[in-house]
C-alpha cells in the first residue's frame, strides 16, 4: 500500500509544493518559451513527474507506472474517442460537399465571420457542451468556425476562449454534481452559487470573441451583438441555475443567446465589414484551394440548409435522447463499466481509498460513443458507401497519430500527479493563506483543471480540499468549493488535453504552442479579475451575492 504525504520533501509543505510544480512548469515553459512540439513536451514532464513520485514522494516504480498507463488509457477513452469520432463527422461532411453548403448556410444568417464566431464558438458550443463536454465542444466547433473561413488557429483559439462560461455546468452539471458528492454540501446551493459567478465571466466572453477575430475593430463594429448575446446567456444561466434546474442550466442560457442573437440580428447588422469578407485578414481556405466539392442535387433554400446542418443537429438531438428519463436510466445502469485498476493500492493523507484507482469506462453513454453513432445516421443521410467511410475514419485517425500521443501522455502525467500525491501538495499549499485563501480559491479549481482538463476532476481532486480550508479559516463552504469549479473553468483553454484536441480539430497537430500562447494571456488575466470577484464575495462588498 502507498500512502500519499503533504509534505516529502525535508517535511516542508512549502518546498515539497515547488518540487510538485516542476512538471507543470517544465511543460508550460517548454509549450511557451522554448515552443517544443506538444507531444515532446507532454513526454518530458511525465516523466519528471514520474521521476519525482517515486525518488521524493515514495511512490513504488510499479505503482507510479500503473498510475500512467491509466491515465494514458483515459486519454484513450473517453477524450481521443469523442476528437475521433467528432472529426470523422467532419470528415465525412467535407468529402461529401455538405462542408461547402455549412459554410454558405452561416452567411445566410450573417455574412459577418464575427458575428458567426459569436453563433458558433458561444452559443452552440454552449449547447455541446451542455450535452456532451470533455472536448467536444472543442473539437466541433472548431471545424465549424473553418467552415464559415475563419483562419484555423484563429478558429482554435476562439473555440477554446468559448469553452469557459458553460463549462461548469456542462454534461448536465456533471462537475457540479461531482463537487456535491464529494464534498456533501446541496447540490442546489453548489449550482446557485456558481449561478452568481460564472455569469460574471460570460457577460464577457462574446467581446473577447471579437476582440480576438478583428481586433478593436471588431469590437468597435459588432459590440452591440456581443453584448446581446453576454447578457441574454448569463441572465438565462443565473436564472435557471437559482430559480429553475441546475442540470439544464446551459440548455437554458445556450437556447436563449440563439433566439437573442437571432432576434436582434433581424434588426441590426453590422454597419461595415472587413474588406476581404474575413476578419483579421485571414483567407478563405475554399477560396484558396481554388475549389469546392458539392454535393448531388439541389442544395438551395431550406432544405439544403437542413441537409448542411443534420450532422449537427443529430448529435444535439442525441445527446438530448441519452438524457431522457427511461433511456437516462437505461444507460445508467447498462452504459459504464466501474473497475478498480490494476497494479493501484493507494490511500490518501487522510487514509481514504484514492478515488483516481477506480476507472469508469462508459462504452455505452459515452460522448464518443454517441458522436459514433450520430456520424453512422450522418452516413445514411449522405448516402457514403461503407468503404468510403472506412477510408474516411482511416484519415482522421493518421491525422491524430500525434494528438494520441500528446493527449496519452497529459494524462498520465495528471494521473501520476494525482495518485503520488503531488498535486494535492499544490492545492494543500495555497491553503495555508489563512483568510486571504478566498483569493487563491479559484487558483486552485484553475490548476486542477489546468492538469486534469477537466472541471469534474479537478472538483474530485480539490473539493473536499476547498471545504475544509474554508471551516480552518471561517470563509463559507458553499463559496469556496463552486469557486473551484467556476475557477477552473478558466484553465480549461490551456490544459495540455484541449490544446492537442483544439490543434487537431483544425488540422494543425503540432502548433499546440502556437495555440498556448495566444490563450495564456487570456486564461491569467480573467483568473486574476475572477479571484478579486470570489475575494470581494467573501468580504461585506459582494458578500450580499452568496446563497
Amino acid at each position: 500500500m502507498y500512502r500519499q504525504s503533504l509534505d516529502p520533501l525535508a517535511g516542508s509543505l512549502y518546498w515539497s509544493a515547488l518540487c510538485a510544480a516542476v512538471p507543470l512548469l517544465t511543460m508550460f515553459v517548454l509549450l511557451g518559451v522554448f515552443r517544443v512540439k506538444a507531444h515532446l513536451a507532454a513526454l518530458a514532464s511525465l516523466l519528471l513527474a514520474l521521476l519525482l513520485a517515486v525518488a521524493v514522494w515514495g511512490m513504488p516504480l510499479p505503482q507510479a507506472l500503473s498510475g500512467a498507463a491509466e491515465g494514458g488509457f483515459y486519454g484513450l477513452f473517453p477524450v481521443l474517442w469523442i476528437l475521433v469520432n467528432a472529426l470523422w463527422i467532419y470528415r465525412l461532411t467535407e468529402i461529401t460537399g455538405w462542408f461547402t453548403v455549412l459554410r454558405r448556410s452561416f452567411r445566410t444568417v450573417s455574412s459577418d465571420q464575427r458575428v458567426q464566431g459569436i453563433l458558433i464558438a458561444f452559443c452552440f458550443g454552449a449547447l455541446i457542451e451542455a450535452l456532451a463536454g470533455f472536448g467536444a465542444p472543442v473539437a466541433i466547433t472548431a471545424v465549424m468556425l473553418v467552415a464559415v473561413g475563419i483562419a484555423p488557429l484563429k478558429a482554435a483559439t476562439v473555440a477554446l476562449v468559448a469553452n469557459t462560461a458553460p463549462v461548469a455546468f456542462g454534461s448536465m452539471a456533471v462537475p457540479l454534481t461531482t463537487l456535491a458528492g464529494v464534498t456533501g454540501l446541496p447540490l442546489d446551493e453548489l449550482g446557485a452559487m456558481a449561478g452568481r459567478q460564472t455569469p460574471l465571466i460570460a457577460c464577457l466572453i462574446p467581446l473577447i470573441l471579437v476582440l480576438l477575430l478583428d481586433g478593436r475593430r471588431g469590437v468597435r463594429e459588432t459590440w452591440p451583438v456581443a453584448v446581446v448575446a453576454g447578457l441574454a446567456f448569463s441572465l438565462a444561466q443565473f436564472v435557471s441555475a437559482n430559480y429553475i434546474s441546475v442540470e439544464v442550466t446551459d440548455i437554458i442560457a445556450g437556447v436563449v443567446a440563439v433566439v437573442a442573437v437571432l432576434a436582434f440580428l433581424r434588426i441590426w447588422q453590422p454597419a461595415t465589414a472587413p474588406a476581404d469578407g474575413v476578419p483579421g485578414g485571414a483567407v478563405d481556405p475554399a477560396a484558396a484551394d481554388g475549389a469546392e466539392i458539392e454535393p448531388e442535387g439541389d442544395t438551395s433554400g431550406r432544405r439544403g440548409a437542413l441537409m448542411a446542418f443534420a450532422p449537427y443537429l443529430l448529435i444535439v438531438a442525441l445527446f438530448a435522447l441519452t438524457q431522457a428519463g427511461p433511456v437516462k436510466e437505461w444507460l445508467t445502469a447498462n452504459g459504464a463499466v466501474h473497475f478498480t485498476w490494476p497494479g493501484l493500492d493507494v490511500v490518501s493523507t487522510s487514509g481514504d481509498p484514492a478515488s483516481a484507482m477506480t476507472f469508469k469506462l462508459e462504452h455505452l453513454k459515452g460522448a464518443g460513443t454517441i458522436l459514433l453513432l450520430a456520424g453512422l445516421l450522418t452516413m445514411a443521410l449522405y448516402r457514403v458507401g461503407p468503404g468510403r467511410a472506412v477510408r474516411a475514419y482511416g484519415a482522421t485517425l493518421h491525422q491524430l497519430r500525434w494528438t494520441v500521443v500528446t493527449v496519452t501522455s497529459v494524462l498520465a502525467l495528471a494521473w501520476v500527479m494525482n495518485l503520488s500525491g503531488q498535486t494535492v501538495t499544490l492545492g494543500s499549499a495555497l491553503a495555508e493563506t489563512g483568510t486571504a485563501f478566498a483569493l487563491f480559491s479559484p487558483v486552485v479549481g484553475w490548476l486542477g483543471v489546468a492538469v486534469t482538463g477537466s472541471d469534474t476532476s479537478a472538483n474530485s481532486l480539490f473539493g473536499v480540499l476547498q471545504v475544509t480550508a474554508a471551516h480552518q479559516t471561517g470563509l463559507d463552504p458553499v463559496l469556496l468549493a463552486a469557486a473551484n469549479s467556476t475557477g477552473g473553468v478558466l484553465g480549461k483553454m490551456l490544459s495540455p488535453q484541449n490544446l492537442a484536441v483544439a490543434a487537431a480539430a483544425i488540422g494543425m497537430s503540432g502548433s499546440e504552442n502556437v495555440i498556448f500562447r495566444k490563450v495564456l494571456g487570456w486564461s491569467l488575466g480573467l483568473l486574476a479579475g475572477f479571484a478579486v470577484i470570489i475575494y470581494l464575495q467573501s468580504t461585506p462588498v459582494l458578500g450580499w451575492m452568496t446563497v
